[in-house]
């Protein structure tokens, strides 16, 4: 019986303490995105995240990167087309949808985009926020 309530407790502390931890670390996403963003981003917004004026727009400092999470998501998800203006320049090319990629990647890149070339937000995307947004 006493070691019943030993285990008990031992598995009480171990929940409790685990609610405590977070969850998503955003430098082991940030670190797994930049070689997803090497292969799946590069060829188009190039590796320093310039893009091509006029051609792709640019992720370094992008002004883009300034809308709420879900809307970057979505274009990830759902692709781009049409007209957009990043840092006052307008593109009007295509970007497929990458929704092909899992929830994770798709979380990674972002956070690996969303914290390089001058920009930086401490806020994590979260795979569960890709897969609340799929279609």
């Amino acid at each position: 019986m006493r070691s019943v309530k030993l285990v008990s407790g031992l598995l009480v502390l171990l929940f409790t303490a685990s609610a405590f931890v977070q969850s998503y670390e955003l430098p082991k996403s940030i670190a797994r995105g930049k070689a997803l963003y090497v292969t799946n981003c590069m060829n188009c917004h190039m590796e320093d995240g310039k893009g091509m004026e006029g051609v792709y727009p640019p992720l370094a400092k992008a002004d883009f990167l300034k809308r709420p999470a879900k809307d970057i998501i979505e274009t990830v998800l759902k692709g781009q087309s049409g007209e957009v203006k990043v840092n006052g320049v307008l593109y009007n090319g295509v970007m497929p949808a990458q929704d092909y990629l899992t929830d994770t990647e798709i979380a990674d890149i972002l956070n690996y985009v969303n914290n390089s070339w001058g920009n930086k937000n401490p806020k994590a995307i979260t795979p569960a926020q890709v897969k609340t947004l799929r279609p």
